[in-house]
């Protein structure tokens, strides 16, 4: 959680200052950043200085976060390089899932660490430099003040914290959902693997026919099924029925999350709005999760936080829908 917040934060101060800035440097200083604090957790051993080390991950992955969505905001389809971006994203995690026990096993807590340090360095190195190295050109060089965003602006900011607190409340709690109906954790591992392959394909074949398919019906579409599958997470009782909902509900939401986005970069094409979706995107996922913990303390079960999902999403697209249905050039 202090990761979390701390790379909320940060993305949530730089935003008004985006268009000054240079991606490819965000992209490098995140990853010294991120490194240094991986390699220094494999050397400490009390609790307060790993919640520091824990800061600066969650500063170097706002940092990192923000040079993404200020690439994507100088490319033609937004919406694609997002896409694609997580494809990768979603592949280079699969991996160190698979190789991070091993490490651990041979090398310790100290070894992982130090694997997370090296790998941090290696792609930050590796792809910081395919990144822009000047700031954007927009003539937006004044920082934004919450009152000064447009009403559409703040449309988007509501819509997509609507969005990640619905969806995503059951996120950390989806495997005691699954162990409520009977599912083992070595059963939910492997429907969770084929989910993460779902989505690495799913977001490829999105990112390069997203110009192809039009905003105004493929935002409420994968609104409504990651509403629906989010729901089915907690409604159905059969191990088939859970397994086909995970596997929906995480291609979904990483479809729906970059359509979103696109609102924004239509919006402000410098990017701040995006960063600063990202921003909220982060803080009211550890609030959803927050109100998660009550609902199953108070109903002792996850039963109503699937239809909340449900709810949320179609509030997020009635809030979207004049905007998805306006002009916009780039998608």
């Amino acid at each position: 959680m202090v990761e979390l917040l701390a790379y909320a934060v940060t993305m949530l101060f730089i935003a008004p200052h985006v268009v000054l800035l240079s991606p490819r440097r965000l992209a490098l200083a995140a990853g010294a950043l991120i490194g240094a604090a991986q390699f220094s957790s494999s050397l400490l051993h009390g609790f307060i200085p790993l919640l520091v080390t824990r800061v600066a991950c969650g500063l170097g992955f706002g940092l990192a976060n923000t040079a993404l969505n200020l690439t994507a905001a100088r490319t033609n389809s937004p919406t694609r390089a997002i896409s694609i971006g997580l494809a990768i994203q979603t592949i280079i995690y699969t991996l160190i899932n698979l190789s991070l026990p091993v490490v651990g096993t041979n090398h310790g807590t100290p070894g992982m660490f130090v694997m997370l340090a090296v790998l941090a360095m290696l792609f930050t190195l590796a792809g910081g430099s395919f990144l822009p190295d000047r700031p954007g050109t927009s003539n937006l060089q004044s920082p934004v003040q919450w009152n000064e965003l447009k009403s559409s602006g703040r449309i988007v900011l509501i819509a997509i914290s609507l969005f990640s607190f619905g969806s995503l409340a059951l996120w950390p709690f989806i495997e005691r959902a699954a162990h409520e109906i009977g599912i083992s954790a070595v059963t939910y591992g492997r429907y969770q693997s084929i989910a993460t392959l779902a989505c690495a394909i799913s977001n490829t074949i999105f990112g390069i026919l997203a110009q192809r398919i039009p905003r105004r019906w493929s935002l409420p579409v994968s609104l409504l099924i990651c509403g629906l599958s989010c729901a089915a997470l907690t409604l159905v009782s059969n191990e088939a029925g859970f397994a086909i909902a995970l596997i929906v509900f995480n291609v979904s939401w990483l479809i729906a999350y970059p359509l979103i986005l696109s609102v924004a970069y239509q919006i402000d094409a410098g990017g701040r709005l995006a960063v600063l979706c990202s921003s909220a995107w982060i803080i009211n996922m550890a609030a959803g999760s927050l109100v998660t913990g009550a609902i199953a303390q108070w109903l002792e079960s996850y039963v109503l936080v699937g239809p909340l999902g449900l709810i949320s999403c179609v509030g997020a697209f009635l809030l979207l829908r004049p905007l998805v249905l306006s002009p916009c050039r780039r998608s």
